[in-house]
């Protein structure tokens, strides 16, 4: 399978991918030339991996049949202090709500999302260090 993005200069810092069908626009900040209509790119990969995790555990979840309130997913970078200035390390924090949740089926469904389903976290844990953290809030 193969997965394709056509992205095209719009004017100034302004780019717009067309991602299956639905547009997305990236800026810069005013700083950098931009006016801040849109996204910077890398923190995009940032929800890229919450989403991908996400769409996962909710599916794993279902499952085994664990009922959940909601689900916030926090993704934490850190980028390297010199260019290029890529991310050196991520923590992904899972923050559950709902009544008499078992944290044993929720850190199943995270573990095999992270070791197993999500492509966006395998290909992420090859290039930085991964952190994950699961919390429950009743």
């Amino acid at each position: 399978m193969k997965h394709s993005v056509n992205t095209q200069w719009k004017h100034d810092m302004v780019f717009e991918a067309d991602v299956n069908g639905h547009k997305l626009t990236m800026d810069a900040p005013e700083q950098s030339g931009g006016k801040n209509t849109g996204p910077r790119p890398k923190p995009l990969m940032l929800a890229a991996l919450a989403g991908c995790t996400g769409m996962d555990v909710v599916g794993i979840l279902k499952k085994m049949r664990v009922d959940f309130d909601n689900l916030d997913i926090d993704i934490e970078a850190d980028t390297a202090e010199d260019f290029p200035k890529h991310y050196i390390k991520m923590k992904v924090i899972y923050r559950f709500k709902g009544k008499d949740l078992s944290m044993e089926k929720l850190q199943k469904a995270v573990d095999l999302s992270r070791e197993k389903y999500c492509g966006v976290s395998y290909i992420y844990k090859q290039a930085m260090e991964m952190e994950y953290e699961v919390h429950i809030e009743e």
